[in-house]
């Protein structure tokens, strides 16, 4: 297998289970390639917020001088997306022989891995050897049992907790914050960015013994329209610019950084100014990206009823559009009531898509699932068999004035991105 498509239709042959969730055949196979990092590393868990969360980690730390590598998932459009060095996307050449590696101890044991175990384990071989000063590793799901677990974190960061995945994690936000909360490790830094943490989570940090840093005790902020500040417990930032990232939800994950830097800062010194200039700086694709142009195009993977209602807000605080279109695609075990409910009063017309996976909900099921909302809007709602054929028609449709969301899924933002946005019809256009 010389090509990383080769490798990757190999790893999806080798586990029945998409999902099958435990720590000890990864632990198997990561003590054979025996795998270690020799720096700090930062582990981020939580329901919504976690991209965020490492690529502001990663900024700052790059306008520092640090090397950094970062795993994060899933991918967008390319796999090798999910690995970054020194702030570059991993070449697929460069994966390979880590890849292998991962085969050979993986078939010395005779273990069957997940497609998401087994490719997690060759992005931390690739990382682990690539002399890096800090190492960013984003949970795929939950943290507890996830893949990513498998390394002991200097510093964990919990970003936001609400309800999704509750087949794997547990019904509530006391269950889901338990399982987020074994990623902490004892006497290390544990920093909780979620204002209302479960207690469970608290509870948990308590009994291991981990250093638990909570947002409105132990660090905090304020803001007004031009800037915000930042105190934690020995280091106060005044006169900060907003992060580049766009959203009412990103002071938290920026403030939860920052403790995290704090926590950090016999190991990995950061400057006022690295700060300034890492959040200045940050950029991460497919979170209320907007893309300008006429129409505006938004693009962003919300797709729990948490990221919907913040994608909402945002929407709301854009000023006025006077049609709102809305590309759409799920999968099909989410939460979809909420979800529509929290964007039916901003939407105009909806087009509902096929994604291609088979976890994903069909586009005729999605509209059928709006059209059984009661009190919804009666909008005009079409189908349509890929988010790029959706979002051609909505920007066929669309005036110039108007604004279109393209949201939901990984597969829906992604699918958008892979072929091109296009923008401007002969009617933009005269």
């Amino acid at each position: 297998m010389n090509q990383l498509s080769d490798w990757l239709a190999h790893c999806e042959r080798l586990h029945p289970k998409n999902i099958d969730l435990g720590l000890e055949r990864v632990q198997a196979v990561a003590q054979r390639l025996d795998l270690r990092f020799e720096c700090p590393v930062v582990t981020v868990a939580g329901t919504n917020g976690k991209g965020s969360t490492c690529a502001m980690l990663e900024a700052i730390a790059l306008q520092a001088g640090y090397r950094t590598g970062v795993y994060t998932s899933p991918h967008l459009v390319h796999f090798e997306e999910r690995c970054r060095i020194g702030g570059e996307i991993v070449q697929a050449q460069d994966l390979l022989p880590h890849f292998e590696r991962v085969e050979a101890a993986r078939a010395a044991g005779g273990v069957a891995l997940t497609y998401f175990e087994f490719t997690t384990l060759a992005i931390l071989n690739l990382m682990a050897a690539s002399g890096l000063d800090l190492a960013i590793l984003e949970v795929g799901l939950g943290g507890r049992l996830d893949a990513v677990n498998v390394i002991d974190t200097d510093c964990a960061i919990v970003t936001s907790i609400d309800l999704d995945h509750q087949e794997f994690l547990g019904p509530d936000r006391e269950s889901i914050g338990r399982e987020k909360a074994g990623i902490l490790r004892e006497g290390r830094p544990a920093i909780v960015s979620d204002p209302m943490p479960p207690h469970s989570a608290i509870q948990y940090a308590g009994a291991l013994g981990a250093d638990l840093w909570l947002l409105g005790r132990d660090f905090n902020f304020s803001g007004d329209k031009q800037q915000w500040a930042w105190a934690g417990r020995g280091r106060r930032y005044a006169g900060l610019a907003y992060p580049a990232l766009r959203g009412a939800n990103q002071l938290l994950n920026a403030s939860g950084v920052l403790a995290a830097f704090e926590a950090l800062r016999s190991r990995l010194p950061v400057t006022a100014q690295a700060i300034r200039n890492g959040l200045a700086m940050v950029e991460l694709p497919g979170r209320f990206q907007i893309v300008p142009g006429q129409p505006v195009l938004v693009l962003d993977v919300a797709h729990n009823p948490h990221s919907v209602a913040a994608l909402a807000a945002n929407l709301d605080a854009m000023g006025f559009y006077p049609t709102t279109h809305a590309v759409f695609g799920a999968m099909a075990d989410k939460d979809l009531g909420p979800m529509l409910a929290k964007m039916g009063p901003l939407v105009d017309r909806w087009y509902f898509t096929d994604l291609p996976t088979q976890r994903a909900a069909s586009a005729r099921a999605l509209r059928e699932r709006w059209q059984a909302a009661p009190g919804r809007r009666d909008v005009p709602a079409s189908t349509h068999a890929s988010p790029e054929d959706a979002l051609r028609a909505a920007t066929a449709a669309a005036e110039p004035t108007d604004r279109i969301v393209v949201f939901g899924s990984f597969y829906t933002v992604g699918g958008v991105l892979a072929h091109g946005v296009p923008r401007l019809s002969s009617k933009h256009l005269g």
